[in-house]
């Protein structure tokens, strides 16, 4: 199966390379989750595809990335599977026996997350007790 080139110089694709970049070690986010903060909250595939397309060349943290259930996306008999889940041990991640991560206690949340900037002002309009929303 071919994969298509993947076009990093669109705005999301921008916004997923940043965002999976900022993801410290020892915290995971899930594909959903970039997809929300990059401007596409229904782009969890795509950010899937910027990983494949991307990772190797922007050196990104793919292994940081996982799917909303706690789990690596990569079937536990591959060594793609066997690679990310050491890597992330390596950084501290915690797997459950059922191979799962505990979002609660690894997922990178408000408090670590790099907030959007806002414009001071939109149209003449204050906006400084407006607050961006992130995480649902």
């Amino acid at each position: 199966m071919a994969f298509k080139k993947v076009n990093e110089n669109t705005p999301f694709s921008k916004a997923v390379i940043k965002m999976v970049a900022k993801i410290p070690k020892g915290k995971i986010a899930t594909y959903g989750q970039i997809a929300k903060i990059s401007g596409n909250a229904g782009g969890s595939r795509g950010v899937a595809w910027i990983l494949h397309a991307c990772s190797k060349k922007y050196k990104l943290p793919w292994q940081r990335v996982i799917n909303s259930q706690g789990k690596i996306s990569f079937d536990k008999s591959t060594k793609e599977y066997k690679n990310q889940k050491n890597l992330l041990i390596k950084e501290g991640i915690q797997f459950s026996d059922t191979g799962t991560v505990n979002l609660k206690t690894f997922q990178w949340g408000k408090k670590t997350a790099p907030k959007r900037k806002i414009p001071a002002s939109i149209s003449g309009a204050s906006v400084s007790k407006v607050k961006p929303k992130m995480f649902g």
